[in-house]
């Protein structure tokens, strides 16, 4: 995987999310281990197996996180083009087949919220999306068929 750009604020909740897994979460898996161990024999225990698997998706959920921060590229506020879409852009989109309007920011998969306004960088619109300018049109694959849609407006 190669640098993947960012907002300072996603960025920020991705270090706050590693930090609360490694300081708090791990604590809890522990604790369970702990618990589960004091039951006996490791070889019947079910709550012991049920810890040790989640022990074992926290640490790869913490690797991975540790990874996209340590891969990160910053894009501050200065840097946001207003010409040209690209990460932490604010865009208003137009389909061309019904004329409704929609505003989205593009951001990092780890923060899309459609219901927040926020879609992926990797999501068909916002990868449709990626380096268009006010006027250009673009063409997203999707179930019910090609939706066409026109850029109106690209903001910080």
């Amino acid at each position: 995987m190669a640098t993947k750009k960012m907002s300072r604020e996603s960025y920020e909740k991705l270090v706050a999310e590693l930090d609360d897994l490694k300081i708090n979460k791990r604590k809890e898996v522990a604790e369970r281990l702990k618990v589960a161990r004091s039951y006996g024999d490791l070889s019947e225990n079910a709550e012991y197996d049920e810890a040790k698997n989640e022990q074992a998706i926290l640490e790869a959920q913490i690797n991975e996180l540790q990874y996209t921060i340590d891969n990160a590229e910053i894009v501050d506020d200065d840097n946001i083009s207003v010409d040209e879409i690209g990460m932490s852009s604010k865009i208003t989109i137009k389909r061309l087949d019904t004329g409704k309007t929609e505003t989205f920011t593009i951001v990092g998969t780890n923060h899309a919220n459609v219901k927040e306004g926020l879609i992926s960088d990797e999501s068909p619109i916002g990868k449709a999306a990626m380096k268009k300018r006010v006027g250009d049109t673009f063409i997203v694959e999707a179930p019910a068929g090609e939706l066409k849609f026109e850029v109106v407006e690209i903001s910080k």
